[in-house]
C-alpha cells in the first residue's frame, strides 16, 4: 500500500469528523455523575466513546494543522498545541473515569465522588494537584479552540464557517459559573459541529493541487 499526502489528509479529515460526531453524541448520553452511575454499562460505553473521541481528535487536529502549517503562523501553532493538550488531558481523565472509578466505587466512594466533582468545579476534598485537571482542561480547550479557529479563518483553507464556529464555541464555556454542569454540556455542541465541518472540508481538499505558499502566514 502506497502512503500519499492525499490519503493521509483524507484520513485526518475522517478522524476529525468522527471526533466531532462522538463529541456531540456523548453530551446527550452521558450519565449523571454519581458514585452509583460509575458501575453501569451506560457509564462504560460513554467513556469508551469519549476515549475514542479524544484519540481521533488528537490525530485529526494534527492533520488540520499540518495541512496549512505555513499559513496559520504562530497563532495557529499555539492554538494547535493547546487544543491537542486538551485532547491529551481528556484521554488521561477519561481513562480514570472508565477504568479506575468503577473499581473504587465500592471501597472508596468518597474518592470517587471527589474525582467526579473535578469537571464541574465541585468539592474535590483532598485531591490536591489532581483537582487542577478541570482548570487545565478548561484553559486548554478555551485558548486552543479560539486561537486555532482564528488562525484557520484567516488562513482560508478549510470551511470558514466551521473555523469560525471553532473560534466561538469554546467561549460558551465561560458560562460555567452560571449554569449547572449538566446543562453546560450543550455548550460543547458548536465545537462538535465545527470539528465535523473541518473534517469534511479537510477530506474534500486535494493537497497536491493547493500549494501552501500562495497565502501570507498569520502572525
Amino acid at each position: 500500500m502506497t502512503v500519499t499526502v492525499t490519503g493521509l489528509t483524507r484520513t485526518a479529515g475522517i478522524a476529525t469528523a468522527a471526533s466531532g460526531l462522538l463529541f456531540g453524541l456523548v453530551q446527550f448520553i452521558h450519565p449523571v455523575e454519581t458514585v452509583a452511575a460509575v458501575t453501569t454499562t451506560g457509564w462504560a460505553v460513554t467513556h469508551y466513546l469519549t476515549l475514542l473521541m479524544a484519540v481521533l481528535g488528537l490525530a485529526g487536529i494534527a492533520g488540520v494543522y499540518l495541512s496549512q502549517v505555513r499559513r496559520v503562523g504562530v497563532v495557529g501553532l499555539v492554538g494547535w498545541l493547546a487544543f491537542s493538550g486538551f485532547f491529551l488531558v481528556t484521554v488521561a481523565y477519561t481513562f480514570v473515569e472508565a477504568f479506575v472509578l468503577p473499581e473504587l466505587a465500592g471501597s472508596a466512594p468518597r474518592v470517587v465522588d471527589e474525582l467526579l466533582a473535578i469537571p464541574g468545579g465541585g468539592d474535590t476534598g483532598g485531591l490536591g494537584a489532581i483537582a487542577a485537571f478541570g482548570t487545565v482542561s478548561f484553559a486548554l480547550y478555551l485558548v486552543g479552540g479560539v486561537l486555532l479557529g482564528i488562525a484557520l479563518v484567516r488562513a482560508r483553507v478549510l470551511a470558514r464557517w466551521a473555523s469560525a464556529l471553532l473560534a466561538v464555541g469554546p467561549v460558551l464555556t465561560l458560562a460555567a459559573p452560571l449554569v449547572p454542569h449538566s446543562l453546560l454540556r450543550l455548550a460543547a455542541l458548536p465545537v462538535a459541529v465545527a470539528l465535523l465541518g473541518l473534517g469534511v472540508s479537510l477530506w474534500q481538499r486535494r493537497p497536491e493541487t493547493a500549494p501552501l505558499v500562495d497565502a501570507p502566514a498569520v502572525r
